[in-house]
């Protein structure tokens, strides 16, 4: 068995600006994508790739990017991070959207139905070690899981006005988990969905969403509150204090 990474990195990530038109006021030039922000010197998208290359298990890392951003991009691997060469690294023309990015890279792997694909946010670069073991743990025995944590806010149920939210309902705590990558799926299982999705036009918010709509039981294990998706500019903050530890 062996197990693939699929990092899909296309995205423009816009929150990351610091005004509206993503562009410096000073040159007018576009700001990097939050993925490629430098946290700790390092660009974001190269400390998570080098969190799977350091997981023995893990065969291949694909990353979807914008063709433009490719060749820069190899050069910088290249150049900074050495490293993660010892892994097999595949870099693929992305989408304009996560689920086209995640589906270019899915149509270029070859792997056999019990391989374990793992899909993971490019700016998620605190996930552990033992998380992305328990992920393909659990899809190898499940065929298809997810890194998740249990709410600790109250849910609110909200119908969207003109106005504002109304609430509509409290939705018990102990029915909802914050979903978190990576999530990972026996090969058969996630190009099926993906297909079927294509097929049907459908657009899912995750991959784990595909898996749903085409009746698989997906598993949640445990993720952790360490393991941020770096959003806004004040997640660099928290990011940087976590990685310091």
């Amino acid at each position: 068995m062996k197990v693939v990474v699929i990092i899909p990195a296309a995205g423009l990530g816009t929150r990351m600006a610091p005004v509206p038109s993503a562009k410096d006021a000073k040159s007018g030039k576009a700001h990097a994508s939050k993925q490629f922000t430098e946290l700790a010197g390092t660009p974001i998208l190269i400390h998570t790739i080098r969190k799977f290359a350091a997981v023995e298990s893990v065969s291949e890392i694909w990353i979807a990017l914008r063709e433009n951003e490719i060749e820069a991009f190899h050069k910088r691997l290249a150049d900074d991070a050495p490293d993660v060469l010892a892994k097999k690294i595949e870099l693929v023309v992305g989408g304009e959207h996560r689920q086209q990015s995640v589906e270019h890279a899915l149509n270029a792997v070859k792997a056999a139905p019990d391989d374990i694909v793992l899909v993971h946010d490019a700016v998620r670069p605190l996930v552990t070690p033992d998380i992305i073991r328990d992920v393909i743990e659990a899809a190898q025995k499940y065929g298809a899981a997810i890194a998740g944590l249990p709410a600790v806010d109250t849910v609110k149920q909200v119908e969207r006005t003109a106005e504002g939210a109304i609430i509509k309902a409290t939705i018990p705590r102990a029915s909802v988990v914050l979903a978190q990558t990576p999530q990972g799926f026996r090969y058969n299982v996630i190009k099926k969905v993906f297909d079927e999705a294509a097929a049907d036009g459908f657009m899912g918010t995750d991959e784990a969403s595909l898996a749903e709509r085409s009746g698989f039981d997906v598993a949640v294990v445990m993720g952790s509150p360490r393991n941020i998706k770096i959003t806004n500019p004040g997640d660099m903050e928290l990011a940087e204090f976590y990685l310091g530890k």
